[in-house]
C-alpha cells in the first residue's frame, strides 16, 4: 500500500504568481520531506469546460505508514507546511489517504 498526502489549491489571487513560486520556492522545500517517495502536482481543468473548484492538486507519495509518520513530525513537513501561506492566496485543503492499487500501468 502507498500512503498519500494530497493538497488541493484553490484558486489564487494571481496564478502566474502561484505558478513561479511553488516551482521554484515550494517545491524545493517540499523535497527535503524525509521518506519522500514520490511527488507530483499539476494545475486542473474540468471535462466539461466549466471553472474547476481546485486550481491545482499536489500529491505526496510514502512508501510505509512510518514514514508517513516521520514525515507528518518532520521540521521539513513543517517548513513546507508554513509556506502554503506564501503563495496559496485562494486557501488549500489537504487530506491523507491509503492508497489501493486497482489497476497499474
Amino acid at each position: 500500500m502507498t500512503y498519500q498526502i494530497s493538497v488541493c489549491y484553490r484558486k489564487p489571487d494571481a496564478a502566474a504568481a502561484f505558478e513561479e513560486y511553488y516551482r521554484s520556492t515550494h517545491i524545493p522545500l517540499t523535497e527535503k520531506v524525509p521518506g519522500l517517495s514520490g511527488f507530483t502536482w499539476g494545475l486542473c481543468r474540468s471535462l466539461d469546460g466549466s471553472e474547476p473548484e481546485f486550481f491545482a492538486v499536489a500529491q505526496l507519495q510514502f512508501a510505509t505508514e512510518a514514514e508517513l509518520q516521520q514525515a507528518l513530525a518532520s521540521p521539513e513537513m513543517r517548513a513546507a507546511g508554513k509556506d502554503v501561506r506564501n503563495f496559496a492566496t485562494g486557501g488549500a485543503t489537504m487530506f491523507v489517504q491509503d492508497l489501493e492499487t486497482v489497476r497499474a500501468g
